[in-house]
This record gives structure tokens, sequence and C-alpha cells, in this order.
């Protein structure tokens, strides 16, 4: 055999073995690190679990040595739901770039629900709780908190959300810290009839668009009420009388998770809330509303067995998710309008 064609047979042979070495290799590689993915992304699938706002609260205190001051319950509450937020199983998630949190939505989901309610009591403790009149100064730390919180919820870089958000509860914390010294009579919290009550408009707002984008996941048949009750209303373009709503098959547990995000939060506010204001609805007779209003949104809380959520025609074999959400939140919103009024009665 020629010995140049044997030297060169040996080295390319030599080179291929080499070759499918470094392909097994980098193909373990990614294996492991798909699997790493898996184990990962099974292991931040999971929504963190309620606290008691009155004993995080209590603690809180004792820990910065605060007063236990009205408005703290509500305060601290809304900086622990911001803290869970950022720090529960795999951090926030929404912003992520790489997997497993890239693939992941029904984290990403829920984390959206609970920042539309925590962006929503930050807007109104700039604007009402933590104001006297129409005229008062807004809280300076309090109306910087507020822009923190809207930043864009998706930002991963130059800053990221995360950033902006911390520094939103930091913020949260210096209101807190001037809310308990009886010395700096700058910081203030009222809990009053009205206050609550314009709050509340807002939760009963979200509320009732949660319930029709729950109660779209099979499709319904609906007639335009937008003027309904006011003769001399206009609007600015005419809409047909009669629409269809579906919500998209791939959106569904979107809305699902969103839905579990924006009630777990409302359960810990609502809580926090009936504490802080307690004297206002004992005066009203309406704190046993206040309270059966978080009983009914505690069911939304609970423990989806099913691996999927299920989309079943509502009167079917398979059961619908979305449709048991929505009746817990239709209950819940109910029952705000007849605390709202409540309220509004002297």
């Amino acid at each position: 055999m020629n010995w140049k064609f044997w030297q060169t047979w040996q080295t390319s042979s030599g080179e291929s073995s080499l070759g499918r070495q470094l392909l097994r290799i980098g193909g373990a590689l990614i294996g492991v690190y798909l699997l790493v993915c898996v184990f990962l992304g099974w292991w931040w699938d999971k929504e963190p679990d309620r606290f008691d706002v009155a004993a995080h609260a209590s603690l809180d205190a004792a820990n910065h040595n605060r007063q236990l001051v009205t408005g703290y319950i509500t305060t601290a509450t809304l900086s622990e739901v911001t803290r869970i937020l950022l720090e529960k199983r795999g951090g926030y998630l929404s912003n992520d770039v790489f997997p497993p949190g890239v693939w992941m939505d029904n984290i990403p989901n829920w984390e959206f629900g609970v920042l539309v309610q925590v962006r929503d009591m930050a807007r109104t403790m700039r604007l009402d709780f933590s104001r006297s009149q129409s005229q008062s100064a807004e809280d300076p730390d309090l109306s910087v908190a507020e822009g923190n919180f809207f930043f864009n919820n998706s930002s991963w870089v130059f800053p990221q959300t995360e950033d902006e958000y911390r520094t939103g509860r930091r913020h949260l914390e210096a209101y807190l810290d001037r809310l308990a010294d009886p010395q700096q009579a700058n910081a203030q919290f009222y809990a009053r009839a009205d206050n609550l009550k314009d709050w509340l408009v807002g939760v009963e707002t979200r509320l009732g668009s949660l319930s029709q984008q729950l109660s779209a996941s099979v499709g319904k048949r609906q007639l335009n009420v937008d003027l309904a009750g006011d003769t001399a209303a206009t609007q600015s373009t005419q809409a047909p009388e009669e629409t269809t709503l579906k919500t998209p098959w791939i959106q569904l547990d979107d809305v699902f998770y969103e839905a579990r995000g924006q009630t777990w939060a409302l359960i810990h506010l609502l809580k926090a809330v009936d504490l802080d204001f307690q004297e206002v609805l004992e005066k009203k007779n309406a704190r046993v509303s206040l309270q059966q209003i978080i009983r009914e949104l505690e069911g939304t809380q609970q423990t989806i067995w099913s691996p999927v959520i299920l989309n079943g025609s509502g009167m079917g074999l398979l059961a619908n998710h979305s449709l048991v959400m929505a009746s817990y939140v239709s209950r819940a919103n109910a029952a705000l309008a007849d605390l709202r009024r409540l309220l509004e009665q002297g």
C-alpha cells in the first residue's frame, strides 16, 4: 500500500473520530442543558402562597422599630406583594430572554395580574389615601413610586424592570418610615369612606373586565348596551347591535392566570384595607360585606389539579376552568357594588 496514502487515511480517520467525539460531547451538553431548563421550568411554575397581612405588618413594624399607625398595614402589604412579585421562585420572569423563562407564559401572566393591582393601589395611595383634599400636595415618595411601578413590565436591560420596581418599593418603605414617625406630620394616610369608595370603584371595574374576558372562553352573543339608560348619550362611531365575544383558545390560559394574579393580590389588599378602615366599615355596618368579598375571591385560589386549563362547553363532559373563575369574580364584583352603595350612605 502506498505509504503516503496510508498516512492520509490515518489522519482523516483520526479527524473524523475527533469530530464524532466533539458532536457527542456537544449533544450531551445540549441534552443536560435542556433537562436543567425543563426542571427549572417545572420548579418555577408555581404561584406563591398567601400570607397573613396583619402578622406581616406587626413583624415588619417590630423589626424596623415603627409604630403600627393607620395605613401601616395597607402600605406594608403593598410593599410585601411587590417583594413577592420580584423574589418568588425564579424571580421576575416577564422580561426573561433565555430558557426556561422565555418559554413560560402562565407565571408571567400571573405576574402581570399582580402588577395591575399594585399599580392601581399605588395610584390610589398617591391620589387619595395620602391626601386630605383635592388641593393637598402629593406625597413625594408615593409620587415617585407610582411612576416606577408603571415602567414597562418586560424591559430586560437599561434599565431592567426589576430595578425600577425595586426602586418603587424603596420609596414605599421611605413613605412608611415617615408615616410611622410621629415627628413627621407631612406623611399621612386618611382612612375615610370616600377614599375607600374611590378605590373600590376601580377594583369593581377591573373585576368586571376580568369576568367578561373569562366568560368569553366559550363564546357568547352580546347585545350592545353601551348607551343604555341615557337617551341623550352619544358615542364616537356606530357599533353593531349584537356582537359575538370569544377568547382565542391560545389565550385562554393567559386570561386565566392574569385573573389568578389579580385576585391573589386583591385578597391581600382587601384584607389590609379591612383592618386599616375598620372603624369606617363598622360605622357603615359594611365590614361583613367586605369580608364576604374576600371569601368569594379566595375561591379563585384553589389548587388546579389539571395539567392544562380546560375549556369545556360549560354543560359538557369537561370542566371549564375559566367559567369557574368567572363565577367567583362575578359574585365578588356584585358584592363590591353593594359595598360601595353602603359606603355612599350617610
